[in-house]
């Protein structure tokens, strides 16, 4: 098993991050972004940039799509159903898929679909990534954490691992994936949902002492009481661990919802405030910080 043809479906912050890096490690034509052809149609004109410089990755309709080596989907998690019938022509009885999405949910919708066999968890964290207006920028490119579901088949870690060594990719595998799904989730739900509360960035979430760190934290830990409650191994280190990782970033940075916020588009919240409402409840969990932020985000929503 070996990866060398790369089609990603998401032209987002992650996609176009990971996307550029591939394409400056890898044989021209390795790596393609792949949209269904009503968007690829909407999207055609523009002009995209990458830390200043015209993006070098290649677009295509699905119309044009041919099965690849492995497909990446970056794109935001309302579209990921839509993402999940229109990427078909990319699919082939090898084809390996990657999921960045945020949440825990992602890999089970797409393995409904086509099967655990190729199927791998993972999150990306750590990256700085803000897009806006066409511009891509950034200093920090994160990592790809990553690892086999009980159902993945021999090899197929394996054979990522090593396409991502070659692309430039810094990446991790994982033994346990679930966990640090879960940690990037908890991780989520403090840092993205309070920036978008309060139309913060990495740096006033990261101020000791502030009514955005308190929230910060708050969520986190509650999310945190949550996993445990599913079983996860995880504890008050991982969220130490987590809120160091926000304080090492950009302080001028925003997470991913704070940048919805500025282009008024709709974020995550279901996956993130709405998974720890519901998983709580279950549990007889009391997540009060968690469920102001669902109801002051979706207050933002409402209001564009």
């Amino acid at each position: 098993m070996h990866i060398e043809r790369v089609a990603i479906v998401g032209r987002g912050a992650v996609g176009l991050m990971y996307g550029s890096i591939m394409a400056a490690h890898l044989a021209p034509g390795s790596v393609v972004f792949a949209m269904d052809d009503a968007r690829f149609r909407r999207h055609a004109d523009e002009d995209v940039t990458v830390n200043g410089a015209p993006l070098a990755v290649p677009t295509i309709p699905m119309s044009e799509a041919q099965p690849v080596d492995l497909v990446i989907l970056a794109v935001k998690a309302g579209g990921l159903d839509a993402a999940i019938d229109s990427m078909a022509p990319l699919i082939g009885p090898k084809t390996t898929i990657a999921s960045l999405l945020n949440g825990i949910t992602s890999e089970e919708r797409i393995a409904a679909r086509y099967g655990w066999a190729h199927t791998v968890l993972g999150i990306c964290q750590g990256m700085d990534a803000v897009y806006l207006a066409g511009a891509l920028t950034y200093t920090h490119a994160g990592e790809i954490r990553f690892g086999a579901a009980p159902e993945t088949e021999d090899g197929v870690v394996e054979a990522l691992a090593d396409f991502y060594a070659r692309a430039g990719i810094p990446h991790v595998v994982e033994s346990d994936p679930r966990r640090r799904m879960w940690v990037k989730l908890m991780l989520n739900v403090g840092i993205n949902q309070t920036c978008m509360a309060y139309g913060g960035t990495y740096g006033s979430a990261s101020e000791a002492g502030s009514e955005q760190n308190r929230c910060f934290i708050a969520a986190m830990r509650e999310a945190l009481a949550v996993g445990q409650a599913e079983g996860v191994q995880m504890d008050e280190g991982d969220l130490t661990a987590m809120a160091r990782l926000i304080a090492g970033l950009d302080p001028n940075g925003m997470p991913s919802m704070a940048q919805d916020r500025i282009a008024r588009r709709t974020t995550e919240v279901e996956e993130f405030a709405g998974t720890i409402c519901r998983l709580a409840a279950k549990h007889d969990i009391l997540v009060p910080t968690n469920a102001w932020l669902a109801q002051r985000i979706r207050e933002i929503e409402s209001s564009y």
